[in-house]
């Protein structure tokens, strides 16, 4: 449907929409919180970690994309996005249980590639959708829906781990083994991916194309993997001048977004409770609090999710993203300064401001910036901005990690926050016709 003549929806069918993005988030947060720690467990070195997080940027490079631009060709009775997110979810749930069952690291790995492509699959399909289905005035509001599911699933795992410890659930293990609260925590997520997703595509309509026969000729034309990747370069040959800016924010701000995930928890065990090692006493408390500290990093954005359109609608897309990433940058650098578990969880509370504008805005900049029947392709290429940057980080972390970090995990949530400085003054020079949405060109061919 041409995007004036899209009618708006209510708050609940909003919410019934972006309901599957919890799972999502159960997916990518059970990893986030967790991942670094099963590899400790099995025996990985502090300083391959990035290594083995390899997974996800490069599954994310490839299948976002590719996934965008099949679902731009795709109708049928199951609609354009439905099928990938629901077979996404499929797949991440079996991938989720068997995940803390990994006997070797390589085993751990070869499990996370699979979660990762089909989460991948599934995020995709969501934020394209939002642009397919919702008109250019609720945009703002269906992706920060988005980002209180982000916050609110982070919530619930942080702490999910925390009580499954406090209700007697096996904390410590045997060596090179992954302990039961870990276990359990993996199959509550497989059942809430599963659960929310189908629950989106049973509540939400798709709209078909308006010109069904152009569009059945056009999918005749470009059909399969091999157009899709056409598809994708002829994107990249006439992206908008705002993708083009917000490349360099999205550069520093994922490079620096997974030294937090994989070294906050090892961050909080070294320096709070003395424990840098996997052996030592307080290592599983460390990684619990950690958890915590993920949970009220997503804790928020669902309280400022739903206040980003009001933001947005009055200073514009490009300080709103700015003013979040300096919040953030605070959360980080002030990690320097402290070793209380207190002081670092209202740090971790700052870095969730940050990711709540992450999670928006450059979904907001870019859906409101390109073709309407090219959302998915772009929304694909938006999230290969997030995988490149994770690349070149988890590449070259392990080059400088033992010197020029000394070895530190909390020097890598430094590195993080000075990246996030530099991403917010980069932000101020993406074209102003950003701020309210006023690059978006004609269909393309």
């Amino acid at each position: 449907m041409p995007n004036q003549e899209k009618p708006a929806l209510s708050f609940v069918q909003i919410w019934n929409m972006c309901f599957g993005f919890l799972g999502i988030q159960f997916g990518m947060g059970l990893q986030l919180a967790n991942m670094s720690p099963i590899y400790r467990y099995l025996g990985a070195d502090e300083h391959n970690l990035p290594l083995l997080w390899l997974a996800g940027p490069i599954t994310g490079l490839v299948v976002q994309p590719i996934i965008g631009a099949m679902g731009d060709n795709t109708w049928g009775r199951w609609g354009r996005r439905r099928p990938y997110f629901t077979i996404g979810a499929l797949v991440a749930g079996v991938a989720l249980v068997a995940m803390p069952y990994s006997s070797a690291i390589w085993m751990a790995a070869g499990l996370m590639w699979i979660l990762d492509a089909a989460v991948n699959s599934s995020m995709e399909s969501f934020r394209a959708m939002v642009g397919d289905i919702l008109p250019k005035k609720q945009q703002s509001l269906g992706f920060s829906a988005q980002t209180f599911m982000v916050g609110a699933g982070g919530l619930i795992i942080g702490f999910l781990p925390y009580i499954l410890s406090k209700l007697g659930v096996a904390t410590t293990a045997d060596s090179n083994t992954v302990p039961d609260f870990v276990k359990y925590a993996f199959v509550v997520g497989a059942v809430v991916i599963i659960g929310s997703i189908l629950w989106t595509g049973y509540t939400t309509k798709e709209y078909p194309p308006e010109d069904m026969e152009a569009f059945k000729k056009r999918k005749a034309e470009r059909a399969g993997f091999l157009d899709a990747f056409l598809e994708i370069f002829r994107a990249i040959k006439k992206m908008p001048l705002v993708m083009k800016q917000l490349w360099w924010v999205q550069l520093l701000v994922w490079f620096a977004l997974p030294l937090m995930w994989q070294f906050l928890s090892l961050s909080i065990a070294r320096h709070v409770y003395h424990a840098p090692s996997a052996n030592d006493p307080g290592f599983s408390e460390g990684v619990s609090m950690g958890g915590i500290g993920s949970a009220i990093y997503g804790i928020s954005p669902m309280l400022i999710a739903f206040m980003i359109p009001w933001v947005i609608k009055r200073i514009g897309t490009r300080k709103t993203y700015t003013t979040c990433l300096v919040i953030g940058a605070l959360g980080f650098l002030g990690m320097h300064f402290t070793t209380s578990i207190g002081v670092v969880f209202a740090l971790c509370f700052l870095m969730g401001i940050g990711n709540a504008g992450v999670s928006t805005v450059p979904y907001v900049m870019v859906s409101a910036s390109v073709p309407q029947d090219k959302m998915g392709v772009y929304m694909g290429l938006l999230n290969a901005f997030v995988c490149l940057p994770q690349i070149f980080m988890m590449v070259l972390l392990p080059f400088f990690y033992e010197n020029l970090l000394s070895g530190d995990p909390r020097n890598a949530l430094i590195l993080a926050g000075c990246c996030w400085v530099i991403a917010a003054a980069l932000c101020l020079r993406i074209t102003r016709k950003a701020d309210f949405g006023e690059e978006r060109p004609k269909a393309m061919s």
